[in-house]
């Protein structure tokens, strides 16, 4: 059986899910992230239920994938600052509800930074706040994303993710969203052992918690935990790797997101690229 290569980039929802839809054709792929709100942080665009419907249609008539919506990076849901958690948890809890209106997508977040606190209060807070917000009957399926654990940022080893997950009482509303760039800045050598690290990621969370992939080259060394992205085959992790990992039978079927640092026609040569190393 060949897998459909669902590959996309990060694109703005500013002009509704129908644009955004039209956006993804355009550049080549069939699916894409967006962001729920400015990734800074602040109110998000009221959501146009016509649009909506048209949107729909238009992706199911395109073969359009599933989405990865983006937390915006200020939702720190552990900050030391009540006031930022309980912020962070009410966006939550709101970008969670205005998913449903697309109903089965993914949505993903950075857990967070707990800032001076250990990384065991942060994974309690950041837990605490999952069991507050996540719903039996949501269709969303909320992923953490995995760090390169610079700074007191809380995910940066495969260890911090499960037992987030193992503290979150509706577990199967939970799975990962992996950025290439990330693992390889945490230590996770994808270059010279993406067995190795699939199996540790087995091993810890479970591949069948493995949803979504950040696909991003490196500026960066391997293990320097420092965090910035770079064009496909301009980096640290090169076109060679990259071949391996989205042609990896563990891997193949899962959407790709680029999150490179690009221009829209930027994007469509590193779909296009991609697609032509998918064997």
């Amino acid at each position: 059986m060949i897998a459909i290569f669902n590959i996309g980039c990060h694109l703005s929802i500013s002009g509704g899910f129908y644009a955004l839809g039209e956006a993804i054709l355009s550049l080549g792929g069939n699916t894409a992230q967006f962001f729920t709100r400015n990734p800074r942080g602040g109110s998000a665009k009221a959501i146009d239920n016509d649009d909506v419907k048209k949107y729909l249609s238009f992706a199911k008539e395109n073969g359009i994938g599933t989405l990865l919506a983006h937390a915006s990076y200020t939702m720190n849901l552990c900050s030391g600052d009540a006031k930022i958690r309980e912020f962070a948890r009410n966006t939550l809890a709101d970008d969670i509800l205005r998913m449903e209106k697309i109903p089965g997508q993914l949505y993903n977040f950075h857990p967070g930074s707990h800032v001076g606190q250990g990384v065991e209060a942060g994974i309690e807070m950041i837990s605490d706040a999952l069991n507050s917000v996540l719903k039996e009957d949501q269709t969303t399926t909320v992923l953490l994303e995995t760090m390169a654990g610079k700074g007191s940022e809380v995910g940066g080893r495969f260890e911090e993710i499960r037992e987030i997950i193992d503290r979150t009482e509706l577990k199967e509303k939970m799975g990962v969203c992996l950025d290439t760039c990330h693992v390889y800045d945490a230590g996770y050598d994808i270059v010279n052992d993406l067995d190795g690290v699939l199996q540790k990621f087995d091993d810890v969370i479970g591949l069948d918690r493995l949803k979504a992939i950040h696909i991003n080259d490196d500026k960066n060394p391997l293990g320097s935990h420092k965090d910035r992205h770079e064009k496909i085959g301009e980096g640290t992790i090169g076109v060679e790797a990259f071949t391996r990992i989205i042609n990896h039978p563990r891997l193949r079927q899962l959407p790709f997101l680029l999150e490179t640092p690009n221009e829209l026609d930027g994007y469509a040569k590193e779909i296009a690229l991609l697609k032509s190393i998918y064997k």
